[in-house]
């Protein structure tokens, strides 16, 4: 059996300065940004709908974790799991399916807040996070948890109740933060403010948004959830329709 702990150490230490973390959805995406020299990788849970011809978090608990074996396997670099919101209601659930995750390999990985298009209460959702980190620290302590805030993507804007949560996770055991969309500097800047000295986490969701940017406002890590995917999908998408139409290919087809 493969011992996991050098690369959940190395994980861990990368969070005591600035890295970026790409989002790959196949082995061979995770091979080809190991060779570009990115340190470590995620899963993506909308890219790996995409592959399986799903709507984004529409993928089952199963078909998530053969997605992190594969991932795992691909490379020696450590794995964040893009792990949704833990496919339970439950805290207890949750609990039990990241037991199953972390025995995956994966060297990190994070919970979200929302039920659908709603946010847990916020003393449930702590318990979620609670519970996600015992079931960690019954297997290997060194396993990064990421606390999730999902209000900014479901369109509620309230920076404060954001940081409340954030905090809230925070205190239950998270070891990172993230609230994806927020994207205005002195959003973010409050954000890691709030939480400090924990590490933040922000997604890059513009081609306005720049790693460098980011970092000076102490941002510790950037990740790319699915956008990386998705120009590899318009692309096949955009070929395919003209195949149909025209009969032909597209010369970028051929390099």
């Amino acid at each position: 059996m493969t011992d996991f702990t050098g690369r959940r150490a190395a994980f861990r230490n990368l969070h005591d300065g600035f890295f970026t973390i790409p989002n790959a959805a196949t082995a061979g995406e995770a091979k080809e940004l190991a060779n570009l020299g990115f340190e470590a990788i995620a899963s993506t849970s909308h890219g790996l709908a995409l592959l399986l011809g799903k709507d984004d978090l529409s993928a089952t608990l199963d078909e998530t974790l053969n997605n992190l074996r594969d991932l795992v396997a691909a490379t020696d670099l450590p794995v964040n799991a893009d792990f949704e919101a833990g496919f339970a209601d439950d805290a207890e659930g949750v609990a039990a399916n990241v037991t199953r995750a972390v025995e995956t390999g994966i060297a990190g990985l994070s919970i979200e807040d929302r039920a659908g298009d709603t946010l847990y209460p916020l003393e449930e959702a702590a318990a979620r996070i609670r519970a996600a980190r015992e079931a960690i620290d019954t297997i290997d302590p060194d396993v990064m948890l990421i606390g999730r805030s999902e209000g900014f993507l479901l369109g509620s804007t309230d920076l404060a109740a954001t940081i409340e949560r954030l905090q809230a996770y925070a205190e239950a055991g998270a070891d990172v933060l993230y609230a994806p969309a927020v994207t205005k500097p002195d959003g973010i800047a409050a954000i890691v403010a709030a939480v400090a000295p924990k590490p933040v986490n922000v997604l890059l969701v513009s081609p306005e948004m720049n790693a460098g940017n980011l970092q000076k406002l102490g941002v510790r890590r950037v990740s790319t959830g699915g956008f990386l995917a998705m120009p590899a999908r318009a692309a096949f998408m955009s070929a395919a329709t003209e195949l149909q139409q025209s009969g032909s290919l597209p010369a970028a087809c051929f390099g």
